[in-house]
Formats: structure tokens, C-alpha cells, sequence
């Protein structure tokens, strides 16, 4: 089970590395195959803290603040319904779930769905929420931010940038969240600290590929992964895999 575990962190983090989303949404759907959600979660959170600051040095200077400031705090208002979602939700609510959202954001992204946004400012707080109470009850707050820059175009420096600061944002008080709820411990440190050289391997052949390979053929490729591992996920909750 570590051996599958690590080699899922490592991808994650590779996609990570590579496009500065994709870790939650990679990794959560095998993990909770593996272990329990109630583990998963913040052990996820406690990896994406580590893999995030480590991004965020890097792009730092192509973050833009004002267009962030109202999703930052949104996602942050989101994060203590998804934390009570997962204390009252069973296991395999949470998997059908976890694979429902990664099945419907991949496919939306490869259709390339777009709509019209007038005021982005006021969009961004629902969006946020719903991000915020996805990694408090998931530990997957990608999609929602993720298809809102998509639909809003947003240049690829300041695209990567802007997520790993909502990501870091958001997960630091996920994890505060999560400890409150005493979802952090010493099990779950001890599965953080076997798993975190995946994400340093995995974060650094990213970057390193970043400026090797067609990302948009590389995006492509792993949201077609995203699908079927969401699938798998979805039966894993109906006791179907």
C-alpha cells in the first residue's frame, strides 16, 4: 500500500510541479482507495502545504493581489462547512463525491467550456466558497478556481501564480481547521513524513519539465488520468471496485 501511495504523490506532485494545480485532484481519488477519507484529507493538506510554498517562491512575482483578495477570502469562509461535511459524512459518500467533481472538472476542461462573467470581482465569492468547503470536506479545492481562471482566460504565469497562492491560502487554514477537528494525528504525521520525499522528487522533475514539454499537450493527457481515476473513485463509494 506505501509503495502505491508514493508513486500517487509523486505523479500529483509532478502534475503540481508542471502546472501548479492537479495534486489534490490527482492524488485523493487513489488515496482514498487506499485509506480511509477521514485520513486522507489532511494528510493531502499537510503534503499540498510543503509542495505550495515550495511553487509559490518560485512564482511569486507573476501574483496578482487585486484580482485575488476577494476569492482568497471567500475560500477561506468556505473552509470550516467542508471540514463539518466530512466529520457527519460516511466514507463512501465522500468517495462518490471526491470522483463526481473530478469527472465533471476534467470533462469541462477538455470541452473547453467557457460563459460570460461581467462583474469577476462578485463571481469570485461563490466560487470561492464552494472551493473552501471542497478542500475542508475533500481535500480537493481545485475545480471550482481552476475552471473560473480557465473561463476567464487568465495568462499562464499569472494562471499558475494566482492558484498556488489561493492553494496556500486556503490549505493553511484547512489544516488549522482540520487540527481544531482532531483529524491531524500522529498516524496521519507519520504517513506526511514517509510520503514527503515523493513530493519533494515529484515537485522538481515538474518544474524541470515545465520547461521541456508542451504543457497544453501534458494538460490534455492528464485530465484524461483525472477522468478515470475519478471513476474509479465513484465505484471504489459504490462498492463497485
Amino acid at each position: 500500500m506505501f509503495i502505491l501511495a508514493f508513486i500517487t504523490v509523486l505523479l500529483a506532485s509532478l502534475v503540481a510541479g508542471l502546472t501548479g494545480f492537479g495534486f489534490a485532484i490527482v492524488a485523493v481519488p487513489i488515496l482514498m482507495i487506499l485509506m480511509p477519507p477521514k485520513a486522507v484529507v489532511p494528510l493531502v493538506q499537510l503534503l499540498s502545504a510543503v509542495l505550495n510554498v515550495a511553487i509559490l517562491v518560485e512564482a511569486r512575482k507573476w501574483i496578482d493581489l487585486k484580482r485575488m483578495w476577494p476569492l482568497l477570502l471567500a475560500g477561506i469562509a468556505g473552509v470550516p462547512l467542508g471540514t463539518y461535511l466530512l466529520l457527519i459524512l460516511d466514507p463512501q459518500t465522500l468517495r462518490i463525491l471526491v470522483g463526481a467533481v473530478v469527472v465533471v472538472s476534467a470533462v469541462a476542461m477538455l470541452a473547453g467550456w467557457r460563459w460570460s462573467v461581467r462583474n469577476e470581482k462578485l463571481a469570485s465569492v461563490p466560487v470561492g466558497l464552494a472551493s473552501g468547503a471542497l478542500g475542508g470536506s475533500t481535500g480537493m479545492p481545485g475545480p471550482p478556481v481552476i475552471l473560473f481562471f480557465t473561463n476567464q482566460g487568465m495568462a499562464k504565469q499569472t494562471f499558475r501564480a494566482n492558484l498556488v497562492l489561493y492553494f496556500t491560502c486556503v490549505g493553511l487554514v484547512t489544516v488549522l481547521s482540520l487540527l481544531v477537528g482532531g483529524l491531524i494525528n500522529e498516524e496521519v504525521l507519520v504517513r506526511w513524513a514517509g510520503l514527503l520525499p515523493a513530493v519533494a522528487l515529484g515537485t522538481l522533475a515538474g518544474m524541470w519539465l515545465a520547461r521541456r514539454i508542451d504543457q497544453a499537450r501534458f494538460r490534455q493527457i492528464t485530465l484524461g488520468v483525472l477522468i478515470l481515476t475519478g471513476v474509479a473513485a465513484i465505484t471504489s463509494g459504490l462498492n463497485l471496485l
